[in-house]
């Protein structure tokens, strides 16, 4: 491949190399601030958050699993952490006994609730230091529409 071929890149490419990197910025500093005040990794807050906004605080485990974008054997394993530590128990379907329901505890929502108060604050802080309220309502938009339609949606 020549050199000129590699030098340009199209609004698209520019686009999404710039939205790897924003990812990996606001990903890295917001996961150890959860880590550093909560002891939770990203991943551990956004099954929390995905269950405390379920019904009835309880997923079918392959549906967390989808929506988090984890393997069947990846969400297990988080899961089996946020039973130990209390936040997540484990529920059997009585009428389908292959199925398996994630269930948020009163001490997992206390958890979220937490957690929570100081994560939003940071995201707040994080991306308010380079966007004004305009700017953050069309990167919203935006994001949405290139994201919309996949199962990870909030």
């Amino acid at each position: 491949m020549s050199s000129q071929v590699l030098s340009r890149q199209s609004s698209a490419v520019d686009a999404f190399v710039a939205l790897l990197q924003a990812h990996a910025v606001a990903t890295r500093e917001l996961s150890g601030q959860l880590v550093d005040d909560h002891g939770l990794t990203i991943n551990d807050y956004e099954v929390l958050l995905r269950l405390a906004r379920a019904p009835e605080r309880r997923m079918r485990r392959v549906d967390l699993a989808v929506r988090v974008f984890l393997t069947p054997s990846g969400i297990t394993r988080l899961l089996d952490g946020l039973e130990r530590a209390g936040y997540v128990t484990r529920l059997a379907c009585p009428s389908d006994r292959r199925v398996a329901w994630a269930v948020l505890t009163d001490e997992g929502l206390a958890k979220v609730e937490e957690a929570s108060r100081s994560h939003f604050a940071q995201i707040e802080e994080l991306f308010g230091r380079q966007l004004d309220g305009d700017e953050l309502a069309a990167l919203a938009e935006l994001l949405s529409r290139v994201g919309s339609g996949e199962a990870g949606s909030f």
